[in-house]
């Protein structure tokens, strides 16, 4: 008998890696067909951020004043056989502020998307997601029969953390387009990213898959370390926002300095959505994920003093997701503080995800510690 079970989990663990080699193929296809979106909707001429600074008049200064002297004096109809405006005979006529910030940054209109308003880059960025919901269903199969193989969570070593942290990241922007969230320019980078992702993890970090050592044999397991891949998963995705509203935060300056930006620039850039849209995005999803961080940090406290008899150790991987948290929580307070608004705000971001990065990466394969689970 526990030599058919050993069989038939061997068995399971190589349709595992049948399951993930044939969701990296997929998602070469989908890959590709998001580079055919991108290359086809360049071709259309998309200038709608251009033309809202030309049409409003806008400048960089701050002070409301100003727009309202650029602005055209708004018509006034006086109504006949009324006294409904008393004035003086050739008095002036206080200033009517119409608007206050009509045409600023935060008033620019999102890009079309990737496709740019092309029909058959459209039609290539439809494909693109169909492809990637086929990928990811085969991503999930590998990662449900790699648990199934060993009869356990299937994150005890950096191999199947690495599938299972692609998949959730996956999963999530899927659900995002579910939610009818217009987030398909994220694809491309999150579709090239998976598939680094995963050729490391198939290349460099593959493990076989065998049973957890005692100090991992824990309903824990199932707590921390999937939080943890959840909210690595999300905090990656407002990496990315955070990372293209650098970009287009400076397209959007040159634009308003007067400069010309290459057509490269432009034709990538101007189909995003407006630097605010990806500020916004970015902010929101680090501080939704942020509570759920914290409660990892505790719930792998509550693990240690279990399975070690102490809550903290200043273990190399307690210190750095300490440091992760340190980062994320500053880059909140920077942006409620006037001052570290935007870009500032923004490198916080890139530094705290650059943290959560070594924390998993340089911890596991460089440092010696009691979380030495890497099996590489």
């Amino acid at each position: 008998m526990t030599i058919l079970a050993a069989a038939q989990n061997e068995n399971l663990a190589e349709i595992s890696n049948y399951l993930i080699y044939s969701a990296m193929a997929v998602y070469v296809l989908a890959f590709s067909a998001h580079i055919a979106e991108w290359v086809f909707g360049s071709r259309s001429k998309v200038a709608r951020t251009a033309a809202a600074l030309t049409a409003t008049g806008a400048d960089s200064d701050p002070d409301p004043a100003a727009d309202t002297a650029a602005a055209p004096a708004p018509a006034v109809t006086v109504r006949k056989g009324g006294t409904s405006v008393l004035e003086r005979p050739g008095a002036a006529r206080p200033k009517v502020v119409v608007r206050s910030a009509a045409g600023r940054r935060g008033d620019l209109p999102d890009g079309p998307g990737a496709a740019g308003g092309d029909e058959q880059g459209d039609l290539y960025g439809r494909v693109a997601v169909s492809l990637t919901v086929l990928a990811f269903l085969l991503h999930a199969g590998s990662v449900l029969t790699r648990s199934l193989s060993v009869g356990r969570a299937p994150w005890g070593n950096m191999y199947e953390f690495s599938t299972a942290f692609s998949m959730v990241a996956v999963g999530a922007y899927l659900a995002f387009l579910l939610a009818r969230k217009d987030i398909r320019w994220i694809g491309l980078p999150l579709i090239t990213t998976v598939l680094l992702d995963l050729g490391l993890a198939v290349t460099v970090l593959y493990t076989e898959s065998t049973q957890l050592v005692p100090a991992l044999d824990s309903y824990w397991l199932w707590i921390h370390v999937s939080l943890a891949i959840v909210c690595g998963a999300l905090f990656y995705l407002g990496f990315v926002a955070t990372a293209l509203y650098l970009f287009r935060d400076r397209y959007e300056t040159k634009l308003l300095a007067g400069e010309t930006p290459s057509r490269a620039a432009t034709s990538v850039l101007e189909r995003l959505p407006s630097a605010s849209s990806l500020d916004k995005f970015a902010y929101r999803v680090n501080a939704a994920v942020f509570p759920f961080w914290t409660f990892t940090i505790v719930a792998g406290a509550i693990w240690a003093g279990d399975a070690w008899g102490r809550y903290w150790g200043w273990d190399p991987k307690e210190v750095w997701s300490f440091i992760t948290w340190v980062a994320y929580a500053c880059y909140l307070h920077a942006r409620a503080t006037a001052g570290w608004k935007g870009r500032k705000a923004a490198y916080l971001a890139l530094v705290a995800f650059a943290c959560f990065l070594f924390n998993y990466y340089g911890v596991n394969i460089f440092v010696t510690g009691k979380h030495s689970y890497a099996g590489v």
